[in-house]
């Protein structure tokens, strides 16, 4: 037995509570890792006291970070978690340096351990219950994919324990097709179904990990690249109909479509995707179904169960579960009724006609007045501001108003136009199901993965991008000026009209408007503003949507908040955000606007982390 040690040092341990009555505590423990065992000791007076514990090597399944609780003590910042056999076990380290040191190091000596996890929990298991998942059992399976499961996953040629969790197995293929070289990805059709049950549906296994490839000199053919055969295709030709589907959503991303499906048990929806699919088989979990295609190009989801179209196939499932968990209860929809790219909306290029547009619920008010939801023609749905007069500087606005209706991009809230030629003036924009996103964050954020966080922040970098490549500059950008649509995608509004506020909260002694706690130092200072003032901006709102909603320096007024900044305050790392999403926010509160990365940058650097959530 191998018993020299690998690593040592003194850590913080959660009790593992292996009785229902053990109280929840924390130790000091001394661990020692060597290549059989981890161990850990009481440790006093600089010695090394009796042993308290250890774990097998072999019998360790993962070993991972864990997401920090609310209200953390500084010394449980840097949390891992041991799965093993008979157990599992949460660590704390004093630092990232010492957790990446742990986590490398258990890794390197499990790798090719019997019956590695697949999936993980990311939360902690605290009042009998998972944070992340809500699974009662502790022995529940993971919700969170593991990724580094595929590096550390090394099976032998010949297998000892057993059958591989990914067996190359042997589909039906109505009759013999070429092998063909494996090509980038392009789309695939997938039923996503969320349910409450606990059982496992027909096609568990088999439907892991599959990537459905459409091939250029074979388009009758679909690839499945994980097992290396082919179905036929026909669902694409059927895209224009399904579009006017309620159920149709598109090409959504995975978390955009898994939160909207948990707002309902049984709801369902029909998606587009050109990833992996993956299969979620307990409870409160999602469920994705394959659509297939048999010899006469019939589509079902069971196989007795066949038809020629995917309107009809919805049509019996919302009936009949045959072959499902459940029947297809509640479809889940993305759409509004939004006023179409092609249509006109008034005579002149942004004034539009005030006795076609109807107005409906009062929505809420801003600093320019009320808004309301409103009928253009009595068919679209757009959201009225009305203007409250003396509230902002109409003259300077109207000169704007043109270039603004001129800037269209899916994450940036459409701008329509105007109704200026009698009080109250109207602006006129497209509506945005959801709202706020502060509002969305503070009341349904404790339901969103820190993935979905991400994906929202993305959103925002996508229509600040596209602003900065059009010379626009947003000048007040905060969760506040967002919005969340019907499929969770968030679209950045109210850019440039901070410019016409007529508000104390804007106004600095010299007359010039700003947010002191989104603004960068040098708008605070010398009140110059650019695309590098809306990426500090971008920073503060980043941390907004990993803290759900928290006021930024809640501990200080605007004036100290400029002295704060001003000495090189900076706020802390939100629990919900990784060390990489923090470095990320981080980066746009150089001090040096030149410093801080454009919009762009941000991108290339937040795309990587969407990349590993992607199906």
């Amino acid at each position: 037995m191998d018993t020299k040690s690998i690593l040592e040092e003194l850590l913080l341990k959660r009790s593992q509570q292996k009785k229902k009555m053990s109280p929840n505590n924390y130790k000091e423990r001394l661990f020692v890792l060597t290549k059989t065992n981890l161990s850990y000791y009481e440790y006093d007076k600089m010695k090394r006291g009796s042993r308290k514990g250890s774990i097998e090597i072999k019998k360790i399944r993962c070993v991972e970070k864990v997401n920090l609780e609310e209200q953390t003590p500084v010394e449980r910042q840097y949390p891992f978690q041991i799965v093993y056999k008979d157990g599992l076990l949460y660590v704390y380290a004093s630092n990232e340096e010492s957790r990446s040191q742990w986590l490398k190091a258990l890794q390197k000596e499990i790798r090719g351990n019997p019956h590695l996890l697949i999936k993980y929990h990311s939360g902690f298991f605290v009042d009998g219950k998972f944070l992340c998942c809500q699974q009662s059992c502790k022995a529940a399976p993971g919700c969170t994919l593991w990724e580094a499961y595929a590096d550390l996953h090394t099976a032998p040629k010949e297998e000892k324990h057993g059958v591989p969790i990914f067996p190359d197995r042997v589909l039906k293929i109505p009759r013999a097709v070429p092998i063909l070289k494996v090509d980038e990805p392009s789309s695939s059709t997938t039923l996503a179904q969320y349910d409450s049950d606990s059982k496992k549906n027909y096609g568990s296994q088999s439907n892991i990990n599959m990537k459905y490839i459409s091939k250029e000199d074979f388009p009758d053919w679909w690839q499945v690249r994980k097992l290396r055969s082919y179905a036929i295709k026909t669902i694409h030709s059927q895209n224009g109909i399904l579009f006017y589907c309620s159920w149709f959503a598109g090409n959504i991303s995975r978390s955009q479509s898994e939160q909207l499906l948990r707002q309902k048990v049984s709801s369902f929806i029909f998606k587009i995707a050109s990833k992996n699919v993956f299969l979620f088989d307990k409870k409160g979990t999602v469920k994705h179904y394959h659509v297939h295609t048999n010899a006469e190009n019939k589509l079902y989801l069971a196989e007795n169960y066949c038809f020629d179209s995917i309107p009809k196939l919805i049509h019996y499932h919302q009936h009949n579960s045959a072959g499902m968990i459940t029947r297809l209860r509640h479809p889940v929809s993305t759409k509004a009724n939004k006023v179409p790219t092609s249509v006109s909306l008034g005579s002149g290029i942004w004034e539009l006609k005030r006795e076609e547009i109807t107005l409906l619920k009062e929505l809420g008010s801003g600093q320019f007045g009320v808004v309301h939801l409103g009928k253009w023609k009595g068919k679209y749905d757009v959201a009225v501001k009305m203007i409250k007069e003396g509230s902002m500087s109409e003259d300077e606005f109207f000169q704007e108003a043109q270039t603004m209706t001129k800037l269209n991009h899916p994450k940036l809230v459409k701008f329509y136009g105007v109704c200026s030629k009698r009080y109250p003036i109207y602006i006129v924009t497209e509506y945005i199901t959801n709202g706020c996103l502060l509002s969305y964050l503070k009341s349904h954020g404790k339901r969103l993965e820190p993935s979905q966080l991400l994906e929202m922040c993305y959103d925002v970098c996508e229509g600040m991008a596209f602003l900065e490549s059009h010379q626009f500059i947003h000048r007040d950008l905060a969760a506040r000026n967002c919005l969340v649509d019907s499929d969770l995608s968030v679209k950045v509004s109210d850019f440039g009209m901070t410019r016409y506020v007529l508000d104390d909260q804007y106004v600095s002694s010299v007359g010039t408007k700003f947010p002191v706690k989104w603004s960068a130092p040098e708008v605070f200072h010398y009140f110059k503003y650019s695309s590098k003032s809306d990426v500090w901006a971008f920073g503060i709102l980043m941390w907004e949507v990993f803290s759900l909603g928290k006021q930024p320096y809640d501990l200080y007024d605007n004036s100290q908040v400029v002295v704060k900044v001003s000495q090189g305050h900076r706020l802390y790392r939100p629990q919900l955000a990784s060390d990489t999403v923090y470095h990320i926010m981080y980066s746009c509160w150089h001090e040096l606007p030149e410093k801080r990365p454009t919009f762009q940058q941000l991108l290339s650097s937040i795309e990587p982390l969407r990349e590993k959530d992607k199906p």
